[in-house]
């Protein structure tokens, strides 16, 4: 019976030492991208940017400078945003940003959506986010994709 009872305390001790180091904390680089891209009235275009937060623990997304290419490197101009927006571990949330685009970018994504086809675009920049309980850090991004025209939306991308 003896030997029962140190075996009991060394299984006890082993479970307590598994459970003290806490779950693992782990930063990495967020990714962004175009949900939808809607063409407005005035010529400016909004859109629903996807942030997502790939960490282990809550991200507190500050700022973002992104700049937009469409058509094979014709450049748009840039998404700036202070979102001041928290996402949680392993999530995305939306937010919409207005623009402003050049005119041969404006062109090139009036000819897709008169034409009914796609256009490919890229992301480049960076996103400043802070790491629960931590600094701020600045996160590169890059991210190459394509809209296509939403069907029964005129002037808008997905």
């Amino acid at each position: 019976m003896h030997w029962r009872r140190w075996t009991g305390l060394a299984l006890t001790a082993l479970l307590l030492a598994g459970c003290s180091s806490g779950p693992v904390r782990r930063v990495s680089e967020p990714s962004a991208r175009i949900q939808q891209l809607t063409v407005r009235a005035d010529g400016s275009w909004s859109a629903e940017l996807r942030i997502e937060n790939f960490s282990s623990v809550p991200m507190r997304f500050d700022t973002l400078d992104l700049a937009v290419e469409v058509a094979q490197n014709v450049a748009a101009g840039n998404l700036r945003a202070q979102p001041a927006l928290t996402i949680g571990p392993e999530s995305a949330d939306v937010i919409t940003v207005t623009m402003s685009p050049q005119v041969a970018a404006k062109i090139a994504v009036a000819d897709a959506l008169a034409s009914g086809r796609s256009v490919p675009y890229s992301l480049r920049g960076r996103i400043d986010a802070t790491p629960d309980e931590a600094k701020q850090r600045s996160f590169d991004v890059s991210r190459n994709s394509e809209l296509s025209p939403a069907p029964g939306l005129p002037g808008v991308l997905r």
